[in-house]
C-alpha cells in the first residue's frame, strides 16, 4: 500500500515533520518514506491511501490497561463510596472480576479495542482477571484483539486473595499463552504475552516463587506496585522488605518486567527499579481517580528508570493522559515548572516505544522510518499558530484531540477508515456489551462482602 500527500511525524531521533511526504507498505512494514511525487511515480501500479494533507504519525501505545474493566461504567457501588483505595479493591474490582464469564471477557475486550481504534491506540499491553473464568481468558481477549487488528501483549494477574487452586490456574494460563504466543506467533505477530501478576499484598513468597520458577526463560512479569501505602505495610509486614525489595529478592524484576504505578516507592527503591532495567508505567489519571497520590516520576527518570504512559483501563485515548500526566504534577507540586512537555514525550512516545518493540522485537515499532511496524494514524489538525517539531509537544497537549483520529492503520491493515470502523462493528458490539451489562452487574452486586453493604 501506498500512503501519499501527508504531513509526515517521525517521532525518531531527532523528531521530523515532512511535508508533502508518502511511505510505501509491504508485508506489515514501513518500506520506503519519501516525497510524494517520487513514491507515486516509483510505486504507480500500487493501491494508494490519499492522506490529503492530514498528519500522518506513528500509532500510541498504552503501556498499562484492564479491558476487562469496561463493564463497571455506570455502575453503582452498594453501601457508603469507597473511603480509600483497598476499599474500591474491595467494593468494586474483586467482585466485578469474579462476575465475568467467557462472554463478558470476550465483549468488554471488544469495548475497549473499538474505543483503542477510533482513539489512535494501536498498541495495548493488557492486565487481566477473572478468576471463575480462567482457563482459555487470553485466548478469549487474544482472538477479539486478532478480530480488531490491533497489536497487544497479554497476560492474566496471578493473586492468593482467590485460594490456592485459582492462584495455580492463573500461573498455568500465564504459562499456557506465553508458550503459544512463542511458538504459534498468532495472529500474524501482533499478539505477545508477559506473566501477570496481581501485586505484592496478595502475593504470599510461596506463590511469588512458583511463578518465577514456572515462568519460561527470559520472560519478564506485570504487576502492580505500591499503588497505595497498604501494599507497603502487607509488604514489610509479610517480609520486613519493602515492595520492590521484595520483588528483586523473589527474582520478578527485570528488563522485561513493567511495575505499574509506583505512587509510593521510597528513594531505594527507584535505584532498584533503575537498576533492575524494570519498567514504570505511569496512570495519572487512574491515580486522582482513586485519590493515591502522584508518582515521583520526574525523579524516576532522572534516576534512569524507564518510565512510561498507561491509562489502567480508562478510555484509550492516550493523548488524554498525556494532558493528565502534564498538569496534575504542577498542581500536585505547585509549580508550574514540573513535569515538562519533552519529560511527556520521553514517557509517552520514546519510552512506551522502546517497551513496545521488547515485545515485538522484529521491527521497531512507534516510528515512522524504513523497516518498521506500519502501525499509523491519521490526525485532521489544522494548528492555528505554526507547527514545528520543536513545538510539536504542546499543540499535541494543548490542540490535539481524538476526535481529530481519522484513519488507523496496524501492520499495514486499515482498521478505520475516514472514522469508519472496517474491522469490527461497533454496533453490534455496544448493542451485545449493553445486552450482557445487566446480568454482569447483579453477579458483582451479589459478591460484595456483606461488611461493605
Amino acid at each position: 500500500m501506498l500512503i501519499l500527500n501527508a504531513k509526515v511525524i517521525t517521532w525518531g531521533e531527532p523528531n521530523q515533520i515532512l511535508e508533502d511526504y508518502g511511505l510505501y507498505i509491504e508485508g506489515g512494514l514501513i518500506r520506503e518514506l519519501g516525497p510524494t511525487q517520487e513514491l507515486a511515480a516509483k510505486h504507480s501500479d500500487e493501491e494508494s491511501l490519499d492522506a490529503a494533507g492530514q498528519y500522518v504519525m506513528p500509532g500510541n501505545i498504552c503501556a498499562h490497561t484492564h479491558f476487562y474493566g469496561a463493564f463497571a461504567r455506570g455502575m453503582a457501588i452498594p453501601g457508603p463510596a469507597p473511603k480509600d483505595f483497598p476499599e474500591i479493591l474491595e467494593k468494586l474490582w474483586w467482585p466485578l472480576d469474579k462476575a465475568l464469564t467467557d462472554e463478558d471477557i470476550r465483549f468488554s475486550a471488544l469495548v475497549s479495542l473499538v474505543d483503542a481504534i477510533k482513539h489512535g491506540t494501536t498498541t495495548l499491553i493488557d492486565h487481566h482477571a477473572s478468576p471463575n473464568a480462567i482457563d482459555g481468558s487470553l485466548d478469549t481477549i487474544g482472538d477479539a484483539v486478532d478480530q480488531a487488528g490491533l497489536r497487544a501483549v497479554l497476560c492474566y494477574e496471578v493473586t492468593d486473595r482467590d485460594g490456592e487452586d485459582k492462584a495455580r490456574a492463573g500461573i498455568a494460563e500465564n504459562v499456557r499463552f506465553l508458550i503459544r504466543c512463542d511458538v504459534e506467533k498468532p495472529a500474524d505477530g501482533r499478539l505477545a504475552a508477559s506473566f501477570g501478576l496481581h501485586a505484592s499484598l496478595t502475593l504470599s513468597d510461596e506463590t511469588l516463587d512458583a511463578c518465577a520458577e514456572h515462568a519460561p526463560t527470559g520472560t519478564g512479569f506485570h504487576i502492580h506496585v505500591a499503588e497505595h501505602e497498604a501494599d507497603e505495610y502487607d509488604s514489610q509486614a509479610k517480609s520486613e522488605l519493602r515492595v520492590v525489595d521484595r520483588l528483586a529478592k523473589h527474582g520478578i524484576l527485570s528488563e522485561s518486567t513493567i511495575v505499574a504505578h509506583a505512587v509510593h516507592v521510597d528513594t531505594r527503591e527507584i535505584e532498584i527499579l533503575a537498576d533492575s532495567g524494570s519498567w514504570v508505567s505511569h496512570q495519572p489519571r487512574s491515580n486522582m481517580n482513586n485519590a493515591v497520590g502522584v508518582a515521583e516520576v520526574e525523579s524516576m527518570l532522572r534516576a534512569g528508570v524507564n518510565v512510561c504512559l498507561g491509562n489502567d483501563g480508562f478510555s484509550n485515548a492516550m493523548w488524554e493522559e498525556w494532558k493528565t500526566a502534564y498538569l496534575v504534577h504542577k498542581v500536585w507540586r505547585r509549580d508550574p515548572r514540573r513535569m515538562g512537555g519533552g519529560d511527556i514525550i520521553q514517557m509517552a512516545v520514546r519510552n512506551n516505544s522502546a517497551l513496545a518493540t521488547k515485545f515485538f522485537p522484529s521491527a521497531p515499532v512507534g516510528v515512522i522510518e524504513p523497516g518498521v511496524h506500519a502501525d499509523l494514524i491519521f490526525v485532521d489538525y489544522h494548528p492555528t499558530t505554526p507547527l514545528s517539531a520543536d513545538n510539536l509537544p504542546w499543540h499535541i497537549l494543548f490542540g490535539y484531540h481524538e476526535s481529530m483520529v481519522t484513519t488507523t492503520i496496524v501492520a499495514g491493515n486499515v482498521l478505520m477508515r475516514d472514522r469508519e470502523l472496517l474491522t469490527l462493528d461497533e454496533a453490534e458490539i455496544t448493542a451485545q456489551s449493553r445486552a450482557l451489562a445487566p446480568a454482569v452487574w447483579e453477579r458483582y452486586q451479589s459478591n460484595v462482602p456483606m461488611e461493605h453493604l
